[in-house]
């Protein structure tokens, strides 16, 4: 026996958009109780120092241990191993529950926020190829790198044109 349902492109979108608020603890905009958000605000602000000072260490570890001066491997090796901590966990949240409100806050947004918001664009990216949104996954990559080095261009020659 096979049962097909049908769900309309707009209702698929907003059910991916919760799922990603729930794995990802991306804001919905609404104003719960002060002591909440000021409790999760602690938990997500812990992960992220821990997130921070772990991505500063292992980056100069990997970049200690490859010697080199030209390529920065640390950088690479956090980004990357960061995507796959996120795919890894994300996967297990959706299918498995395996997560407390708060310790997604933990992990998801403070810790690999703090080791490297690279994985959250990785994820995010994702979302877009599963749900057939080719256009919009190449859109955010491009978006990404062209406009991130396009700004960090702007920010050090308006720095340069301010403090020269």
């Amino acid at each position: 026996m096979h049962i097909s349902i049908i769900i309309s492109k707009p209702e698929f979108q907003a059910m991916e958009s919760a799922l990603n608020r729930f794995l990802l603890m991306t804001p919905d905009y609404t104003h719960p109780s002060e002591e909440f958000v000021v409790s999760k605000w602690i938990v997500i602000g812990t992960g992220g120092f821990i997130g921070s000072v772990f991505r500063y260490l292992l980056s100069g570890y990997v970049q200690q241990l490859t010697k080199s001066v030209d390529f920065p491997y640390g950088t690479l090796a956090v980004n990357l191993i960061g995507c796959f901590v996120i795919g890894f966990l994300s996967q297990l949240a959706e299918m498995r529950g395996a997560f407390t409100d708060e310790l997604r806050a933990f992990l998801f947004v403070g810790f690999l926020g703090g080791f490297t918001t690279f994985s959250t664009f990785g994820n995010e990216t994702m979302n877009f190829l599963r749900l057939g949104e080719g256009r919009f996954a190449l859109l955010n990559v491009g978006l990404h790198i062209l406009a991130g080095l396009a700004l960090v261009w702007l920010g050090r020659t308006v720095a340069y044109l301010i403090w020269r």
